[in-house]
């Protein structure tokens, strides 16, 4: 299990020694390639990048529990026999029930952008989910237009009682709003996690453009951080920037690209973040900090827009937290689970990560350090996957990405 998640940029140096002996097993053929890197630059140590390929031996079976799903985005598991939410990027929430049934769209849900990356997006039940039936969205917002007449939207999550009959969720209204809005329909982040401790977290992206991105260094906006908020959306005294001089109270880290995949792990949050070109993350974060983007970065600009490199140029700048692994080229990560269950013992404590690009999932075995040992590309001819979640069977629920999109269960055969 994670029992621990080091300050990578104090100890990992000390610690990042024989990974693949501390595996377990050995390292196969590889069951892919990693290609040719978009950048040089160095790891910060050796757990940092590439670890070594292993395969597991146990069989996998796919099943598609529905199919016919609009650009799924979002699976949330309903307690007891009660099935599953899951949001669809065109703007609707659907429940399937556990024998495979596709409800019509779920009303009282909010008015969404569906346009490029906006949309209908996370679903979480609140933690009295038992008690209250709060449902928490995340959404890419309409606010209105510009002075060029321009769309403009933002990322937001608010919550509702979800009826006895799964029909409609009643009295949604938003807790939180991103500020400001941008007319790009791109990179809204966008994930909720809670903490155990009555917390709501909310992943933002930075609105992608170089005019936009630099507001992920800036602590008056909300692009490109991590936000922590009570469940009504009122702010944790605690906060870091709670006070400080045109601050906003709500952000909990900063200098993020785009965070879609988010969660919390041994009480500290763990996200993902999309890079460019290059430097997918997988950041630890602690309150306050500096996650680097778009000074620093592991890969550079898309093709598109002439390759250049990042910000200075480099990966590392002092006041920049380093990630705790990251890949280039990249996996496009999205959310992940920290798998818990028994169907594939091996998995325990492991983060198994849902990918555009790589496609399937990505697994990372996690060292007792809190380092990553070992890292295996499971089932990537299911192509373009947006979430997972680990049933109580211990098997596993992954939703595609596809204007067909389905919903499948992963069994050990």
């Amino acid at each position: 299990m994670l029992h621990r998640l080091p300050s990578v940029t104090i100890v990992a140096l000390l610690l990042a020694s024989s990974a693949l002996a501390q595996t377990g097993r050995e390292a196969s053929d590889p069951a892919f390639e990693w290609g040719e890197r978009n950048t040089s630059y160095p790891p910060a140590f050796d757990a940092q990048f590439r670890a070594p390929i292993v395969v597991t031996q146990a069989e996998l079976e796919v099943e598609t529990i529905v199919g016919g799903l609009v650009h799924p985005w979002a699976i949330e598991n309903l307690p007891g026999d009660a099935g599953f939410l899951v949001t669809e990027r065109t703007g609707t929430l659907r429940r399937v029930t556990s024998e495979g049934e596709l409800s019509a769209p779920i009303g009282g849900t909010p008015e969404v952008r569906y346009e490029r990356q906006g949309g209908m997006l996370d679903v979480e039940t609140g933690p009295n989910f038992a008690q209250d039936r709060m449902i928490y969205l995340s959404y890419a917002k309409p606010t209105g237009t510009n002075a060029a007449g321009k769309t403009m939207s933002a990322t937001a999550v608010g919550r509702g009682r979800l009826s006895e009959d799964f029909t409609r969720v009643e009295g949604f209204e938003d807790i939180w709003v991103q500020d400001p809005s941008a007319p790009e329909p791109i990179h809204y982040g966008s994930r909720i996690a809670f903490d155990g401790d009555g917390h709501v977290f909310i992943t933002t992206g930075e609105r992608f453009t170089f005019e936009n991105r630099p507001r992920a260094q800036q602590l008056g906006a909300t692009w490109g951080k991590t936000i922590r908020v009570n469940p009504d959306g009122s702010i944790p005294e605690d906060n870091p920037f709670v006070g400080v001089p045109d601050a906003d109270d709500s952000i909990w880290s900063y200098g993020h690209r785009n965070i879609e995949g988010a969660q919390v792990v041994d009480g500290r949050l763990v996200v993902l973040k999309m890079g460019p070109q290059g430097g997918d993350e997988v950041n630890v974060i602690e309150p306050g900090l500096n996650y680097g983007w778009p000074l620093v970065s592991y890969g550079r600009r898309y093709d598109r827009f002439g390759g250049a490199l990042i910000g200075t140029g480099t990966a590392k700048i002092e006041g920049a937290e380093q990630p705790l692994f990251f890949w280039d080229p990249v996996i496009a990560p999205n959310d992940f689970v920290v798998y818990d269950g028994d169907m594939v013992p091996e998995w325990q404590g492991d983060f198994l990560i849902s990918a555009l690009v790589a496609g399937g999932l990505v697994r990372l075995e996690i060292g007792e350090d809190g380092l990553v040992q070992a890292e295996e590309r499971v089932l990537p001819d299911l192509k373009r996957t947006r979430d997972v979640e680990v049933d109580d069977d211990g098997s596993l629920l992954v939703i595609t990405d596809q204007e067909d999109g389905r919903l499948l269960r992963i069994t050990r055969r």
